[in-house]
């Protein structure tokens, strides 16, 4: 029996549930421990309204939303949209373009920790990348700019990430994921339902402990146009605390069960395939224990990265109270046939925990 690298997945992942107040706002940590996160993602819950994802490499007034391709947007008032990146928690203010914290409004924040915002050049790749990294979590945050050719970029996890997101920032362009489980002549995005395309944007080559790779701009124009500024997050897998892999749904009420070997607190999957004479269902399906702390989760709770909709909204009509998935001592199990989970066909996921399975000192853990 493997032991984990983190006891308290709360250390360095949280999902905040709050109510707006339209002026100012601190969203206080949630878990067992107090979270100072360096990448946070906030999505209203109650009605449409636009992803609003922030990082401390760019700071506070730096923002970016998974369900469109447009660039960054530069908030220019200080106490408005996401005010601070704080040591316990963040604080939002009222809207300038990122609704955070609407009056009466409902919204979710997922916060991950990394550097605590310290960062600097790394040059392990053949472009120098100015990155912060937790290696402990398995996480780092990187910034470059594209040359048009095949590049290298350091990571700084001193593992092979499962799993990195790309966005160029000073433009329009997709949200890009590498992901272990579909290889690397493949990846996915972030802001559409399409299944997993095949392209060369990672060079065809598999990261490594240092590295990954960005193909030249006649097949990467996505990841590496000369010139442009992108940013990049990339996880390695760490025993008890993160997971990130793939499973064959089933179709079937008594759905597939995916081993983690922790309780999960969050979970978002995606399927690769197209299904039947239509692909428009893969969506990206997020579901978390703070805003669903009772098995069975219900599609109702879900939201999309590549959609704005408000929970569950896809699922407002005869598809309202669908059973999706429980959230299980070392792993989950989807519970229904929907498209957006539980098809025949290949799924990934990435999930992050509420507590390992077993401690460090290998003795079984209680899920709280």
């Amino acid at each position: 029996m493997a032991y984990t690298d983190i006891d308290d997945g709360s250390e360095y992942f949280q999902t905040a549930a709050y109510s707006g107040n339209g002026t100012t706002l601190a969203v206080t940590s949630q878990g067992n421990a107090t979270i100072a996160p360096d990448f946070v993602w906030v999505k209203r819950r109650n009605s449409a309204s636009s992803h609003a994802l922030l990082n401390s490499n760019l700071g506070r007034s730096k923002s970016l939303s998974t369900h469109v391709d447009e660039a960054e947007y530069t908030t220019t008032v200080a106490n408005k949209d996401l005010i601070s990146f704080d040591t316990d928690g963040f604080t939002v203010g009222p809207a300038e373009q990122r609704n955070m914290n609407g009056a009466n409004q409902t919204f979710v924040g997922w916060q991950w920790k990394c550097n605590g915002g310290t960062k600097g050049d790394n040059d392990d790749g053949s472009i120098t990348v100015n990155l912060q990294v937790n290696q402990q979590a398995g996480f780092s945050i990187g910034t470059y700019t594209g040359t048009g050719d095949e590049e290298t970029l350091g990571h700084g996890l001193g593992v092979a990430p499962k799993v990195h997101i790309t966005k160029k920032t000073n433009g329009a362009d997709a949200w890009n994921m590498y992901h272990e489980s579909i290889g690397n002549t493949h990846g996915l995005r972030l802001n559409n339902n399409g299944i997993k395309e095949d392209f060369g944007f990672y060079g065809d080559t598999s990261p490594t402990s240092s590295v990954f790779t960005i193909g030249g701009v006649t097949s990467n124009d996505r990841l590496n146009t000369d010139g442009a500024s992108y940013v990049f997050y990339s996880f390695a897998e760490k025993q008890g605390y993160s997971k990130f892999g793939s499973y064959i749904g089933n179709s079937n009420a008594n759905g597939t069960f995916v081993y983690t070997g922790f309780k999960p607190a969050w979970v978002m999957t995606k399927g690769t395939f197209t299904m039947g004479d239509s692909n428009n269902y893969n969506w990206y399906t997020i579901v978390d224990d703070t805003r669903s702390p009772i098995n069975t989760i219900s599609l109702n709770d879900a939201l999309f990265a590549n959609d704005d909709n408000a929970e569950g909204n896809r699922y407002s009509g005869t598809g309202s109270g669908i059973a999706h998935m429980d959230f299980l001592s070392n792993g989950f199990k989807l519970r229904g046939s929907s498209y957006e989970s539980n098809q025949a066909g290949e799924y990934v996921f990435l999930a992050f925990a509420e507590n390992p399975f077993v401690s460090s000192k290998g003795t079984p853990v209680t899920a709280r």
